[in-house]
Order: C-alpha cells, then sequence, then structure tokens
C-alpha cells in the first residue's frame, strides 16, 4: 500500500514539472494576414482615400426630389446599370394628379368658350333675328294700313273717327317703326358676332388656365424620379412607404469618420501616388487627375455630424486601372501616399 501512494506521488510531482514546462514554452506568433500599409517614398504623405466612379468632372450624383411625398414603387436595385431616362422610383401623386384634370377640364371649358365666341353668328340665332325684323316690318304696315284708314274716313267725316282713336292709330304706328328699327338693330349686332373685347378676354383666360395646367403637369412629371444620365445605381436610401423631401431621404442611422489631413503636396507634374486596399497587400500605382482648388468640410468624407473641431480637406484626384484580380467598391476607404 506505501509502495503504490509513493509511486503516485512521484507521478505527480513529474506531471506537475511537465505541465509547468509546458505552460512555460511560449507559441511563436501566426503571421500577420496582410502587411499594413508601409510609405513607399522617402517623404510621402498619408491620407486616407475613398474611391470614387471615374466621370470627367464632379462626384456621384446625389439624386434628391424636387417634391416632397411618400415612396410609391422603387423600380431599381442597387448595382444595376441605368440609361439617362430610366425610372427610378415613384412618389405619390394622388393629389397632384387630381390638380392637373381639374385644371384640364377647366382649360378646356374655357376654349370651347372661346371656339363659340370665334364662331358667332350662329345661324340660327340669325334666321330669328331676321325673322324678328320682318315680323316687326310686318306690324309696322298692319300699323301704317290702320293709320291710312282712319285718316281717310276722318278727312270725310270728322265725326265718323273720334280724335282719341286717331291718336291711337299714329301712335300705333310710331311703336311699330321703333320696333323696327330695333329688330334692325338686333339683327345687325348677331350678325356683327360676338364683340372683339369678349373674345381678347375669354382667350385671355383660356391662356392662363392652360399655363395652370401645364405648369401642374411639369410638377406632376417631378413625382417620377429618373435618372439624369446613364450609370450604375449605388445605392437606394428609402424605402417603400418612406417619405421623402427635397432634402432626401430620413436616416435613423449615425456614421462615423476618420479624420483626413493634407499638410503639403508636391508639384503636380512630379507627383506620385501608391494606394493600399485594406485587408490585403495589393498595392496600386495611382495616376495624377486634378485638384479641386475647393477646402471642403471633412465630414463630407465620411456623413459624421459629431465633428468638435473644423476641420477642411482639400481633395485630390487621382485615377487607376481596375485590376482583373480584385473587386473594388465606390465610397470603398483605402490609404494612400503621395510622393514626388
Amino acid at each position: 500500500m506505501r509502495k503504490l501512494l509513493f509511486a503516485l506521488s512521484i507521478a505527480g510531482l513529474l506531471g506537475g514539472c511537465a505541465l509547468a514546462y509546458l505552460s512555460g514554452v511560449t507559441q511563436p506568433p501566426l503571421p500577420p494576414a496582410f502587411n499594413p500599409a508601409a510609405n513607399p517614398y522617402a517623404n510621402g504623405i498619408y491620407a486616407n482615400g475613398i474611391l470614387e466612379s471615374d466621370q470627367a468632372s464632379g462626384e456621384n450624383i446625389n439624386v434628391y426630389p424636387e417634391v416632397p411625398g411618400t415612396v410609391k414603387q422603387i423600380l431599381v436595385a442597387e448595382g444595376q446599370e441605368v440609361k439617362k431616362g430610366t425610372i427610378l422610383l415613384s412618389i405619390d401623386d394622388s393629389i397632384q394628379r387630381a390638380t392637373v384634370e381639374q385644371l384640364e377640364s377647366q382649360a378646356q371649358a374655357a376654349s370651347t368658350l372661346l371656339a363659340e365666341l370665334r364662331a358667332q353668328p350662329r345661324k340660327e340665332t340669325l334666321d330669328v333675328a331676321e325673322a324678328q325684323v320682318v315680323s316687326a316690318q310686318a306690324a309696322l304696315k298692319t300699323a301704317q294700313d290702320e293709320l291710312d284708314k282712319q285718316q281717310a274716313a276722318y278727312d270725310l267725316n270728322p265725326k265718323s273717327i273720334s280724335r282719341d282713336a286717331l291718336d291711337s292709330a299714329v301712335n300705333a304706328v310710331a311703336t311699330a317703326r321703333a320696333n323696327l328699327a330695333v329688330a334692325g338693330k338686333q339683327r345687325d349686332l348677331t350678325k356683327a358676332g360676338a364683340w372683339i373685347y369678349d373674345i381678347d378676354n375669354q382667350e385671355r383666360q383660356y391662356n392662363a388656365l392652360f399655363k395652370s395646367y401645364l405648369s401642374a403637369s411639369a410638377l406632376l412629371s417631378k413625382y417620377t424620379i429618373r435618372a439624369p444620365k446613364d450609370g450604375i445605381v449605388l445605392a437606394i436610401s428609402p424605402t417603400v412607404g418612406s417619405f421623402v423631401s427635397t432634402q432626401g431621404a430620413y436616416d435613423t442611422y449615425t456614421q462615423g469618420m476618420t479624420p483626413m489631413l493634407v499638410p503639403r503636396l508636391p508639384d503636380p507634374a512630379k507627383m506620385k501616388a501608391q494606394m493600399s486596399v485594406r485587408g490585403s497587400n495589393v498595392k496600386i500605382a495611382l495616376q495624377y487627375v486634378r485638384m479641386q482648388p475647393f477646402v471642403s468640410p471633412k465630414i463630407e468624407l465620411s456623413d459624421q455630424r459629431l465633428e468638435q473641431v473644423d476641420v477642411r480637406v482639400l481633395p485630390v484626384i487621382f485615377r487607376l486601372e481596375m485590376p482583373n484580380d480584385l473587386k473594388l467598391y465606390p465610397g470603398q476607404l483605402v490609404d494612400v501616399y503621395i510622393g514626388e
């Protein structure tokens, strides 16, 4: 029994020594997955870079709606190639469409009334005026014949016709003659057609309503967002049912950023630059294109709104050839060294 306990004690002591030895052995470090970006120039300037699409001027196009409303439909996807004029998304236009239809109906009604004025005199109306003239002529002849008869009887025997009856016949002739004159002037007025001032007034009313209709129609077209030029859809911020305005879509997330400083730049004629893709050993030579002569706040680089110090950035534009074995994306952050 004592021999067994002694053997177990020796075994435990040897095991403890072995464990202590193994615990003290230092394991060799694993090789890095990629080498960190190193300055290839003797006096190079380090900067953060952002990949952008190659354009003749300017930056990526941010599309903002010109009218506020609720997104009704999104017709493209991120990464999709589109042509100029392709519909990107549509905004609910039910109210504006009803306004356009109302103004169109009012303009059509004004146009119809203008055509009616220009088409005067209407043949049927002129025929009525001519008939009224004929009727007035007949009434005048009847009154005149009655006056002639009574005047002849009065001349033969003044007692056969009273003076009141003769005066009434004279007044009837005068009234019939006046009615004929009125009927003739009414016929001439009908034959002349609409007054030129009425036509001009109605024409102006039609033009005003038609221009209001065109303005409302132009505003209605703003509810359909189209691609301003050929390109690729990089990102879509709103979703169907979200509200958008002329300031864009509301973003519920706050994005961070990293500072970028450019203390000194070499002569552009001698400038060389190299880009390192983060997370890989890929290094790509850059070709200087131009310098944007506008110093902007650095928050434009990463859209962070929590800056405590206003730091300004001078954008320098380089061009690179897209490698065949590596996928790069617009908006991707890269490391850049600028030297000469």
